[in-house]
């Protein structure tokens, strides 16, 4: 179909099973998916790849998801990316400390699918205009 996006995503996730999962499930979708294992290699991908989401694991080892989350948004304020948080914390302050980080939505593990797909479709909506 002419002026269809293929949505790229980028998975920060240090745990292998968890990151294969994820990587599997968004292929199976059409998506085109990249790896990081840890927050510092993270920020120079987004950057390469400019994804339209990443999904970030809080808990990263090294740089904590939080801060590559700021780092990308500083680095490229203007780069349409939607971050969505991947954590096992789901306090209040936990929610808070993701907005404040420039994430714009914060799922607990596991992911439900069907919130991941919602979040995707929104993003793919925007993209294409």
């Amino acid at each position: 179909m002419a002026g269809a996006v293929t949505l790229r995503v980028l998975i920060a996730e240090d745990d292998q099973d968890t990151a294969d999962s994820l990587k599997l499930l968004l292929e199976g979708f059409g998506y085109e998916v990249h790896v990081s294992r840890d927050g510092e290699s993270a920020v120079p991908a987004a950057l390469a790849l400019k994804p339209h989401v990443i999904l970030m694991d809080i808990g990263l080892p090294g740089m904590s998801g939080y801060d590559a989350a700021r780092r990308i948004r500083a680095w490229k304020p203007a780069m349409p990316v939607r971050i969505v948080a991947l954590t096992g914390r789901d306090k209040l302050a936990d929610r808070q400390r993701s907005a404040e980080a420039g994430i714009d939505h914060h799922v607990v593990k596991p992911a439900d699918p069907a919130v991941l797909q919602r979040i995707f479709n929104s993003t793919l909506a925007a993209a294409a205009g």
